[in-house]
């Protein structure tokens, strides 16, 4: 097999420049929308949503629309409906939140099941980074910078909703308008990054690269540039192992990321303990 930095270089394989561009500019959300979700513990939150967008995509599918159109649509309205029951009725929110997990995949299952021709789910749950296109590129691009625009923007407010909502609103900070804006933006990111490691590792990478730079950021900020530059080094070596051994791209982002991960948290318990 020709060797990475060759196909890199090969006009004839602009895939793969293209797959090595989308997980630098990933690796913007990753990290810091990653350090949000971790810090704020709504991975579950992240999580369903990132699960509903099949239904999305397999109403989009059936109705010959854009898969992204209706991933969005359904991403959004998850998101809303989540952050709503999550301020209003937080008792029931473990039960909404799995109900719209299984009840998204449920829908774009049977959605797929009617589409004519045949529509293989597994290709967006686990995704194909060697099929970024152009039009994903400009859309990531774009994304990264809205998402940092507004981290820089609203920083004090993000860092004080984090760490301590209560005293937040006591001060004034609309904490159920950051709350609702996190998730939506975090629904839009997992519309896209679904392309990149499908819609069940997105969650991971959601979380492992923030969850990491944990280990070594003092701050909020630290933490989601650690993040995104951690995140880098995933992608970017997953891409790397999975062209070398011809192994899902994807699924060695996030192997690679979780081992990376453990390890770290394995230093810190053999370090406290010495």
């Amino acid at each position: 097999m020709i060797s990475f930095i060759d196909a890199l270089l090969n006009p004839a394989f602009p895939f793969i420049r293209n797959a090595l561009f989308a997980g630098l500019l990933s690796s913007v959300l990753f990290g810091v929308l990653g350090a949000m979700v971790t810090v704020r513990r709504i991975a579950s939150l992240a999580g369903a949503i990132s699960h509903a967008v099949l239904g999305g995509i397999g109403m989009a599918l059936y109705l010959a629309l854009p898969p992204i159109a209706g991933a969005l649509l359904f991403a959004v309205i998850s998101a809303l409906i989540i952050g709503a029951v999550s301020l209003t009725a937080k008792q029931r929110e473990d039960t909404v939140i799995n109900a719209i997990w299984a009840i998204g995949m449920s829908v774009g299952v049977l959605f797929m099941a009617k589409t004519r021709g045949y529509t293989d789910p597994s290709s967006y749950l686990f995704g194909n980074i060697l099929l970024i296109s152009n039009r994903d590129l400009l859309l990531m691009g774009i994304l990264d910078v809205l998402v940092l625009f507004l981290a820089w923007r609203f920083y004090p407010q993000l860092k004080a909703c984090s760490f301590d909502e209560e005293f937040a609103r006591v001060r004034g900070v609309p904490t159920r308008g950051i709350f609702l804006g996190l998730l939506i933006v975090t629904a839009a990111a997992i519309v896209l990054l679904q392309t990149f490691v499908g819609i069940v590792m997105v969650i991971a990478m959601l979380t492992l690269p923030a969850g990491t730079a944990g280990y070594f950021a003092r701050s909020l900020g630290g933490m989601m540039l650690i993040g995104c530059i951690v995140a880098a080094l995933f992608s970017v070596g997953g891409l790397i192992l999975g062209w070398s051994f011809d192994l899902p791209v994807g699924a060695m982002v996030v192997i690679l990321a979780g081992g990376v991960f453990l390890a770290a948290a394995a230093a810190r318990v053999i370090r406290g303990k010495g």
